[in-house]
């Protein structure tokens, strides 16, 4: 099998894992993530509800667990296709990659930057006070409920779903 076949297989089949690990955590540490950012509301002189009337939420709800756990398997039988030396891998790669470039990478991306995505919900509100929310002590407050190493692997699956997409098509077109 051509190496760059080898390569592309090998980025898909790692995006694959961040589609299983970090939604398996934020199903299980979501709530405390989300009691620790409702705290944070409530000690800046807030009502908790003002989170879920801006959609800011660290809960998985369980379409989002099931849409990122099939992004995992699809991503996974597309590396292994790709491992086998499939052309069908190939011909699904080519349309699903471009899907996981702009799909997954806008929806990582609001991960990314949430800090910047939060205080920018925020200054848009119609709530005045909603508008005085300090979003990054809020977003502090609620990745102190996450294991410490699932920020590194957000941010390791942002260039993995954009450029390692990109990459795929590239190595795949080799």
């Amino acid at each position: 099998m051509p190496l760059a076949a080898t390569l592309a297989a090998v980025l898909q089949l790692l995006l694959a894992a961040t589609f299983f690990v970090i939604p398996v955590v934020v199903w299980f540490r979501g709530g405390a993530a989300q009691d620790a950012a409702e705290a944070e509301i409530r000690r800046q002189g807030h009502a908790p509800g003002v989170l879920a009337r801006h959609g800011i939420a660290f809960r998985e709800k369980p379409w989002e667990f099931a849409l990122a756990l099939t992004i995992g398997v699809i991503l996974t039988v597309l590396g292994a296709l790709n491992l086998a030396g499939s052309p069908t891998g190939r011909l699904l790669s080519w349309i699903v990659e471009p899907l996981v470039l702009i799909g997954v990478g806008f929806i990582t991306a609001g991960q990314v930057f949430a800090t910047a995505y939060t205080r920018a919900a925020l200054a848009r509100s119609a709530e005045p006070a909603a508008r005085t929310i300090d979003a990054r002590a809020l977003i502090a407050a609620a990745a102190g409920g996450f294991p410490v190493w699932l920020r590194p692997l957000v941010l390791v699956r942002f260039p993995l779903a954009t450029l390692g997409s990109a990459l795929v098509m590239t190595l795949l077109a080799l």
